[in-house]
């Protein structure tokens, strides 16, 4: 398969390890290893010190499939299939599509969400947000999209990279939409449990639709992203067992350090998203603050979930040379509209990390200097 290079990897491989003041991560803080073994249940623990480094089981530790399963109502451990989440975002595009296929996914976005279809020969059309509407995403405008040779829908709630969360009504008559013409849905849902507001939190596709194959991890909402682990959870018996062929390809199973590192966070889930959450909210009033003080550089909506946001970028120069000369200048980063391949300017923006208000104060020096 020949594919074109990740833009925003790439971008980051440039300047993650050496800028000192990353302003665009989408990741909250990662736990200190000690700090995370202490969230440890009895069970847990001994699984940890009794651990055996051979192999694991392919389709990932039982324990944390069911630990993963009763997050979604409904689902059960043979449901749910774990790997690193780039890893499951290849294994279901190359189970579900073939040549020729079309497919619909949101846009801006993750580049893999769409880039691994094109890279299968389908005809990839991007369903693009409405920044004039709060970056909303028109949905009767996909139903026009849809047409008799859609295989798949890919869905990205919330969003990355402008923070958007559609109403509830909004999400089921998607999922409304592709019942009615027999098309699986693909909702990555890395975010999904950083609503600013817990009543805007949207049921998962995979409870809604047996044709409904649903990513998640432990990268974004539980600052994990070191242990490389996700999962995918879905109803459909025969693309499951697709997934669980392809995947003896790949990685085959899964580090054992990092399921039961993964299993002590998911029972810890209420204080480890309660800390990020409290974060994410200081961060974003900063952010409030600095937009306003900064009209006549960005223009600011403000996210509803998640830890990203997609400021509109009002200067005269291109966003990729206003960031380069950002890191090179102040030491942070920033990431251009362009690694979306985004025509309007913008900037990514995060807020999830600690030391965010030291690298915005950094950003609004050097608006002001230069330097």
């Amino acid at each position: 398969m020949l594919i074109r290079p990740f833009f925003l990897e790439r971008y980051f491989a440039k300047h993650e390890f050496s800028a000192p003041y990353l302003l665009s991560s989408s990741d909250c803080d990662g736990w200190a290893q000690a700090e995370m073994l202490g969230l440890a249940d009895p069970q847990a623990r001994q699984l940890w010190e009794g651990l055996r480094l051979g192999y694991t089981e392919s389709r990932g530790l039982p324990l944390l499939r069911r630990e993963i399963a009763s997050l979604y109502p409904g689902m059960d451990a043979e449901h749910v299939l774990v790997a690193a989440p780039q890893e499951l975002i290849h294994l279901a595009m190359n189970a579900l599509l073939e040549k020729g296929d079309h497919v619909i996914c949101t846009y801006p976005g993750y580049q893999s969400l769409y880039e691994i279809a094109g890279a299968l020969g389908c005809e990839v059309e991007r369903w693009q947000a409405n920044e004039s509407e709060g970056w909303r995403f028109d949905v009767e405008h996909l139903a026009r999209m849809i047409k008799p040779s859609t295989k798949l829908v890919v869905v990205n709630f919330p969003h990355n990279p402008t923070g958007c969360l559609p109403a509830r009504k909004d999400f089921e008559r998607i999922v409304e939409l592709v019942r009615a013409r027999g098309v699986h849905l693909f909702s990555d849902e890395m975010y999904r449990f950083l609503e600013l507001d817990p009543r805007d939190r949207l049921p998962s596709a995979c409870e809604l639709y047996d044709k409904a194959v649903t990513l998640s991890g432990m990268s974004k909402a539980f600052g994990m992203a070191g242990i490389r682990l996700g999962w995918l959870i879905t109803k459909d018996r025969a693309l499951y067992e697709r997934l669980t062929q392809l995947k003896d390809y790949t990685t085959i199973c899964s580090s054992a350090p990092s399921e039961v590192l993964a299993l002590i966070g998911l029972r810890a889930k209420e204080t480890i998203t309660s800390r990020h959450l409290s974060r994410i909210a200081g961060n974003l009033r900063l952010l409030d603050g600095f937009f306003q003080r900064n009209a006549d550089s960005f223009s600011w909506i403000r996210p509803k979930a998640g830890t990203v946001g997609f400021p509109g970028f009002l200067r005269t120069e291109s966003p990729a040379d206003f960031c380069e000369r950002l890191v090179q200048a102040a030491g942070v980063m920033l990431l251009p509209s362009a690694v979306y391949e985004y025509e309007s300017p913008h900037v990514r923006v995060g807020f999830g990390r600690e030391n965010m208000p030291e690298a915005l104060n950094r950003l609004e020096e050097f608006l002001r200097t230069g330097r």
